[in-house]
């Protein structure tokens, strides 16, 4: 019996640290909206993230988005146009991240209607 409870506190314990790390790697006021933008339209430029996500500045989401670069969820391009154009896109393992997009976003829809009733 005691072997049963011992395994079942492990497995608790794994998961509340894949909890940590997924909230390590999308820490941040900015990162989910970042991520959100991109999912959105496939594949962005730097201008337009930043006209997507409301209050965020140039330093902020050139420092977000190296470090998504650096968790592997986006891949940055340099596209060879005058003047040079960086485009941004999801990586394959940050594509995974498109199914907890929707769903926050539904979620969000549902919280809203609730709280604010529309």
């Amino acid at each position: 019996m005691g072997c049963k409870i011992e395994e079942f506190q492990q497995e608790q314990k794994k998961r509340m640290r894949s909890v940590q790390d997924a909230m390590d790697a999308l820490n941040g006021k900015w990162k989910i909206a970042i991520i959100s933008s991109i999912c959105c339209y496939g594949k962005r430029r730097f201008s337009d993230i930043l006209g997507d996500v409301t209050g965020i500045s140039n330093r902020m989401l050139s420092k977000e988005l190296k470090e998504l670069e650096i968790n592997q969820l986006i891949k940055r391009t340099v596209l060879n146009t005058q003047p040079i154009t960086v485009q941004y896109e999801l990586t394959e393992h940050g594509d995974t991240l498109q199914t907890i997009i929707t769903n926050l976003s539904d979620w969000g829809i549902a919280h809203r209607k609730k709280i604010v009733g529309k």
